[in-house]
């Protein structure tokens, strides 16, 4: 497998861990692209289930082994003696030694059609002596008897009914197929989750870093009111009280701004989890992020966005293929429920002489054919097993069913929340970028107030926090409208094409 992006020569340069080692903390430029570039070479979860489509390959393989034939091949030589003896006319006899070889060779297989074949080859070689007084005169009593036999032939054998259009090898092979396709859409669904993870975690730390952003110009307009108040109070035009009120405002703001902070740090070491495994070697760097939050205008198609989703989503595809597993498991144990019916041939040579070489040459004469055909049938009585077996593959494709239909109304209910979201966030971007806009006018207009003696500092103050308060919403609803384009890439499937990151899968 491999991935296809821009900005890989970027990330080796920017970040150096090319090498490893640990290495001198400072300030990254991160962008989005890099750090989903990053995340795809280096997420654990993501290095996990990269090994899945290498496993099931291994599985397939393994499946396909049923056609690899099998050579069997045996040796083995003999030597026996047989004790002597008196005959009938009290002649003493000595016994027999017998001196044997026998060879034999074959290769045996099946095919994908379910036919079963077998070649075979054997050659036997028996030498008596013998000094038997018994044996004809001519013989001398003494004789060397020697027998040599040898065949060679192939046994085919093809079902007509039970495993006739599949069988066990075939049904095998046809789900580690479809469990090959499975484990790689569970890969690109694990991509999918770690790239919209990335994504809401970046959108998270360029939030914080705004929020920080935010508390520090909320902290110089309250240091700026009280350095006025003290002056004001210094020259008798302003209570002492309000000077307490700004001084107060002041440290209530330098300690939301060391929250804000912290939490920087907190979403840094979110997103640097979701990108290395590394983390100790770099965890005092700082990521600067290189974007900030937008909220462009967008049109949504709720129909469009479900047709997506019920085409593209790993998980539609993946209980989709597991349907067809069903289906072929269904077709085998329909199969299961005929009769074995076979029909069987074969045909040989055979070759006798007194020795190999010539048993061999009889062979090759074709001296002596021998062939057979027939079937072969058999059924258990009543076939309860398969029956069973038939009604319980009905009944889990039935379920498997169910499932893939549940499964496609809860994306479609998923995409439904992620559109109704995004439109909805988008609406809070505009009303709160108005009430920011709002805000700073009052405010503007209340510090005016007060540097003509109509307004107290009180009332400033509580105008600062207002528009604090609508700045903070307004980042909040960027994020939210960014983090629910996000979700619903992820509920439609169309992350990677969204994000420019494409799959090249090794079959």
């Amino acid at each position: 497998m491999q991935m296809k992006h821009s900005s890989w020569l970027l990330l080796s340069v920017a970040f150096g861990w090319a090498l490893g080692g640990p290495v001198q903390a400072e300030t990254r430029r991160v962008s989005l692209e890099d750090c989903i570039e990053l995340s795809l070479q280096r997420n654990l979860d993501i290095r996990i289930q990269r090994l899945g489509p290498e496993i099931a390959r291994f599985s397939l393989g393994s499946s396909l082994a049923a056609y690899d034939p099998e050579i069997q091949l045996r040796a083995s030589r003999r030597y026996s003696t047989s004790p002597g003896g008196v005959d009938d006319q009290g002649r003493k006899y000595d016994g027999n030694q017998e001196d044997s070889t026998d060879l034999s060779a074959g290769l045996a297989g099946i095919i994908p059609t379910g036919l079963s074949y077998s070649l075979s080859g054997s050659l036997s070689d028996r030498e008596i002596l013998s000094e038997d007084p018994r044996l004809p005169p001519i013989l001398g009593g003494n004789a060397i008897l020697g027998n040599a036999n040898a065949f060679s032939g192939i046994t085919l054998t093809q079902p007509l009914l039970r495993n006739f259009w599949i069988d066990g090898p075939r049904l095998n092979i046809k789900i580690a197929r479809n469990q090959l396709r499975i484990s790689k859409l569970t890969l690109q669904g694990q991509f999918i989750d770690t790239i919209t993870s990335v994504e809401l975690a970046y959108l998270e730390l360029v939030a914080a870093r705004e929020t920080v952003k935010v508390q520090e110009k909320a902290l110089q307009l309250a240091e700026q009111l009280w350095q006025e108040n003290q002056k004001r109070v210094a020259v008798g035009v302003l209570a002492p009280l309000d000077e307490k009120q700004a001084e107060s405002q002041v440290a209530s703001t330098r300690a939301a701004l060391l929250g804000a902070r912290n939490t920087v740090v907190i979403r840094q070491n979110a997103l640097k989890s979701l990108l290395d495994d590394r983390f100790v070697e770099w965890h005092n760097d700082q990521l600067e992020p290189v974007e900030d939050l937008q909220a462009a205008p967008r049109t949504f198609s709720l129909q469009d966005s479900w047709s997506k989703g019920v085409a593209l989503r790993p998980e539609l595809l993946q209980a989709k293929t597991g349907l067809e597993s069903r289906n072929l498991t269904l077709e085998f144990r329909k199969n299961q429920l005929f009769p074995q019916l076979d029909v069987t041939g074969s045909y040989g040579r055979l070759g006798n002489a007194t020795e190999m070489s010539g048993a061999l040459d009889r062979i090759e004469e074709g001296a002596g054919p021998v062939y057979s055909f027939g079937a072969i049938f058999r059924m258990p009585l009543t076939n309860r097993d398969a029956r069973n077996q038939h009604r319980r593959a009905k009944a889990e494709l039935e379920q498997a069913l169910l499932n893939l239909k549940k499964l496609e109304q809860q994306v479609l209910i998923q995409i439904h929340d992620a559109v109704s979201q995004a439109q909805t966030s988008y609406q809070q971007v505009e009303a709160t970028k108005a009430a920011v806009e709002y805000a700073q006018a009052a405010l503007d207009a209340e510090q005016k107030k007060l540097e003509n003696g109509k307004s107290t500092s009180f009332q400033v103050l509580q105008l600062q926090r207002d528009l604090t308060s609508r700045e903070f919403e307004h980042i909040r609803a960027k994020t939210d409208f960014n983090a629910a384009l996000a979700r619903l890439a992820q509920a439609e499937g169309t992350t990677l094409e969204r994000r420019n990151v494409y799959i090249d899968w090794e079959d």
